[in-house]
């Protein structure tokens, strides 16, 4: 049996490009850090400039020698997009922590319902506002109503983790809060939008597929959780290598076989991450190489992940300002005034409340998942995706530099509720 390959001369471009989104991603990604942002919007911003947002409009002949040089290039970069997507959410869903603090249960359920299904159900009256540009090619209206309602709530952990640490403020309680409530939101979200992929490859909706695949999406997460209390933890002594490879092994035989059974890429990833973690525990040695994985993901697949995430942004073009600043402004608003209004009887000063409402909003890695996804199985158009992409990026920087002025204004802010 012999493999097609590519010419060494589309192997030589292709690596071309790959270099040139890892470079404008970290370049970028560094000046964001630089001026207090979040790296994830300066990868963003570097595959921008490389797209049709940028070069593409002032060098045509030159991106398309580099980016469109021979008819599978796109799906060679896909394959990278892919394994960018695929460890995002697989050291997401290892560094997934569900400790709900007793003496907090009352916050966080404030927060949950406030944060997510105030603005999910505000969200409604907007769906067709927005229908006839934001829905996509497959026209599937429920599939695109529930792609909405979860951009309207979503809330980023990743983002969110980075900011405190920044900050020093992790494991405080003001940070356990807001970590807990992300987990539980984004548990939930991942479930509507494995449904929503679900609804968009079948074109109609089956109640009773649908139950079975909200059941098998669920089960799965909490029988993990719930055997990890009967298993003691693995102590693993097997070598580096024999531990990465089985764990690999285990990723993508996981993302195949539950695609069988209705469950997306992203969701099983974030899954099987969940899975090494519950099997293996947090030892060191074990947690020194998830670290030493996350170090190679998120230097070189992920970056390349954003950035051509940013690459595919078009805001010359089908892209409506006036249409992104409204939903913008109608996502951070329901967002805001769910959690605000939640937590007015929870006897929280004013400026705690206006903490919460505002760091609930830094949508992050999450948003971008939810628009690549949604626009990859068509459920959105090209305008939407860019302006869940644009949304994503403002929300999570003014929320990173809200809590830095709050912090400079009262460094014990966040110790206490």
């Amino acid at each position: 049996m012999r493999l097609a390959t590519l010419s060494e001369k589309e192997i030589i471009i292709t690596l071309i490009a790959l270099a040139l989104l890892l470079l404008f991603a970290f370049c970028f990604g560094t000046l964001m850090e630089k001026i207090k942002g979040p790296r994830v919007v300066g990868e963003i911003l570097g595959g921008m400039i490389l797209g049709g947002s940028c070069l593409f409009l002032l060098l045509p002949a030159l991106s398309e020698q580099v980016f469109f040089a021979y008819p599978e290039e796109g799906k060679v970069l896909n394959i990278f997009y892919q394994l960018g997507l695929i460890f995002l959410m697989f050291l997401s869903g290892y560094n997934t922590d569900i400790k709900v603090d007793k003496t907090n249960a009352k916050t966080i359920s404030l927060v949950f319902i406030g944060a997510t299904i105030l603005p999910m159900a505000g969200s409604i009256p907007f769906f067709g506002m927005f229908k006839e540009h934001f829905m996509g090619s497959i026209n599937n209206e429920t599939a695109y109503c529930i792609v909405f309602a979860i951009g309207v709530a979503i809330t980023s952990i990743p983002v969110i983790s980075k900011i405190f640490f920044d900050m020093g403020i992790m494991n405080t309680k003001f940070s356990n809060t807001v970590l807990t409530v992300s987990t539980f939101q984004d548990l939930c979200l991942w479930v509507l939008l494995n449904v929503a992929t679900r609804i968009a490859q079948s074109g109609e909706i089956k109640l009773v597929e649908m139950i079975v695949i909200v059941a098998v999406t669920i089960g799965i997460f909490v029988a993990i959780a719930l055997i990890s209390r009967f298993i003691k933890q693995v102590k693993s002594e097997w070598k580096p290598v024999t531990f990465y490879s089985l764990s690999f092994v285990v990723l993508l035989l996981a993302c195949g076989l539950l695609y069988i059974a209705g469950i997306n890429i992203m969701y099983s990833a974030f899954v099987v991450g969940y899975l090494i973690k519950a099997v293996f525990g947090t030892e060191e040695n074990v947690k020194s190489r998830m670290h030493a994985l996350e170090h190679i993901a998120f230097s070189f697949f992920i970056p390349i992940y954003f950035a051509l995430v940013g690459i595919q942004l078009n805001v010359v073009h089908d892209f409506s300002v006036a249409r992104f600043l409204l939903f913008f402004a109608i996502a951070f608003g329901l967002e805001f005034i769910g959690t605000w209004i939640l937590l007015l009887p929870s006897g929280l000063k004013m400026s705690t409340r206006m903490n919460f409402a505002i760091t609930m909003n830094a949508r992050g890695g999450p948003g971008i998942v939810l628009a690549t996804v949604a626009y990859s199985y068509n459920i959105i158009s090209l305008e939407f995706f860019t302006v869940l992409i644009l949304t994503t990026m403002l929300s999570s920087m003014i929320a990173g530099y809200y809590l830095r002025i709050q912090q400079k204004k009262d460094a014990k802010v966040f110790d206490k509720l």
